[in-house]
């Protein structure tokens, strides 16, 4: 009997279509835990090594925190116009070769 094993994955983390406010309040809480991450990250890999090499997080989290300002002027240049806003954001996950 053979068995197959998924090596790949998709999760539908927002699929909709949101105010401006709405959009602007899921965009921020996904970039918001996605730096909560990175700063935890930063913190473990400190503890017993205050020396412990950073650059990777501490860089990451300049880069989301960059990209929520880009999402916020975007979408707050859109709010006088009255539309909404569709997102689709899909989670891909995959075992890496």
């Amino acid at each position: 009997m053979e068995t197959t094993i998924e090596t790949k994955q998709k999760i539908q983390l927002v699929d909709g279509s949101f105010t401006p406010s709405e959009a602007c309040d899921v965009i921020t809480a996904l970039i918001d835990e996605k730096i909560n991450f990175h700063k935890l990250q930063r913190i473990s890999w400190c503890e017993g090594d205050r020396d412990a090499n950073t650059k990777y997080p501490d860089e990451r989290i300049l880069e989301l925190e960059k990209e929520k300002v880009i999402a916020k002027e975007f979408i707050n240049s859109l709010r006088n116009e009255g539309k909404r806003l569709r997102i689709d954001g899909i989670l891909k996950i995959s075992l890496e070769e």
